[in-house]
């Protein structure tokens, strides 16, 4: 029988990332592939999640989400980024960022409207667009320097151009768009009269470089609906705590959808994400070095092992070229796990057009030291065999 399944979301099947973590287990490998820490995150934010359980905080949250997280969420963008929001009509809490991007897509985009994205991008994206009935219109960021091409971002955009989704820092390139690009992407938006949706979970990831809201730039505010979440910045990823705020009209327009979705979610865990997101600044500077010596143990491994690799000014992930083990890296990350031990993930994932990512391979920092290690040491049998001229 033929598969039951819509046609917009044919050829979605099981994500890479959930592939690429079975084979990891299934291999007892080092899983370098899916970006999820493998340490807890910080006392405070888990003892208030075992409080607000034994409190009873256990049933239905209200639909926007508690006060105490929605006043956290406002606090947190005027502390960090001087954003001004009311967080009585302009927050809406998600059961994740991957909710939020969904529900904001599906409220704001008819049938045929055009969706603007830069390749490669998080895959929940292209699914979403899908599920709207959205057309993707997308701009290439290449390796290794993933800069913005003005004229194939300008040719991306059209009369029926809704909406211009950016993720900054970037998955999977960990790219931190610069002031330029961001004022150029706002430029095009207010040209086009379109929204922008901005999906910055690893706001507090960056490395080299800042972060910069497009939000906070001239003229945004009024189109831009923000998004994150508290799974990256406190380890707790498994939580689904995630929000999107922006103006008073486009929230209303994202929770009448979000409500047919989860209807609500995270119960317990929201005021511990509030508490997580009132710790002192030396938390959140802190974190960020720590992920950072982690990226540089992870670059300067790779690139031992003879790979030319991308640095990530954010984010959780490094690209290498990995062409030397492999010329198809969806073949290579599938041979890795029982080759050699460790799973990562082939940006062609992440790809319309597969070739613009060839021989790349996005490998995870958010590990401990010692795993990261180890995953190295593995590795270095690949850089034997293709010395020796052996295929992997």
């Amino acid at each position: 029988m033929d598969s039951p399944l819509v046609a917009r979301m044919q050829g979605f099947g099981e994500t890479v990332f959930a592939e690429m973590t079975q084979r990891a287990a299934a291999a007892a490998a080092v899983n370098l592939g899916q970006g999820f820490p493998d340490t807890d995150g910080p006392p405070e934010v888990l003892s208030a999640a075992v409080h607000a359980i034994e409190a009873g905080e256990n049933q239905y949250p209200p639909g926007i989400g508690i006060p105490a997280l929605r006043e956290a969420i406002a606090e947190h963008q005027a502390r960090f980024w001087g954003l001004s929001v009311d967080p009585a009509t302009e927050v809406l809490v998600t059961v994740g960022a991957t909710e939020a991007i969904a529900a904001t897509i599906l409220a704001l985009c008819e049938v045929g409207d055009e969706v603007v994205t830069f390749e490669p991008y998080y895959d929940s994206y292209a699914a979403s667009i899908a599920l709207a009935g959205a057309v993707r219109r997308t701009s290439v960021l290449r390796f290794p320097d993933f800069a913005v091409d003005e004229d194939s971002l300008r040719a991306a955009f059209s009369p029926r151009t809704k909406l211009v989704l950016l993720n900054t820092p970037h998955n999977p390139t960990g790219k931190v768009f610069t002031r330029a690009e961001l004022d150029l992407i706002a430029a095009l938006a207010r040209e086009h009269d379109a929204w922008v949706v901005t999906d910055e979970v690893y706001e507090h990831l960056v490395y080299d470089g800042a972060h910069l809201p497009i939000a906070s730039l001239p003229g945004m505010p009024e189109r831009t609906l923000t998004i994150s979440s508290g799974g990256k910045t406190f380890a707790t990823t498994g939580w689904k705590v995630g929000w999107v705020h922006g103006p008073v009209e486009a929230i209303s327009a994202v929770r009448t959808v979000k409500q047919f979705l989860t209807f609500v979610g995270s119960g317990p865990f929201q005021p511990a994400i509030a508490a997580g997101l009132r710790l002192p600044n030396s938390y959140f500077t802190g974190f960020a070095e720590s992920m950072r010596s982690r990226r540089d143990l992870l670059v300067g491994g790779l690139r031992d092992l003879g790979l030319s690799v991308a640095v990530p000014a954010g984010g959780y992930f490094v690209i290498a070229d990995c062409s030397p083990w492999g010329a198809d890296a969806l073949a290579l990350c599938r041979e890795l796990p029982t080759r050699v031990g460790v799973a990562a993930v082939p940006v062609s994932a992440f790809h319309d057009s597969p070739s613009a990512a060839t021989g790349l391979v996005r490998f995870a920092f958010c590990k401990q030291r010692s795993v990261l290690e180890e995953g190295l040491r593995r590795l270095s049998a690949m850089a034997t065999l293709s010395t020796g001229s052996a295929r992997p």
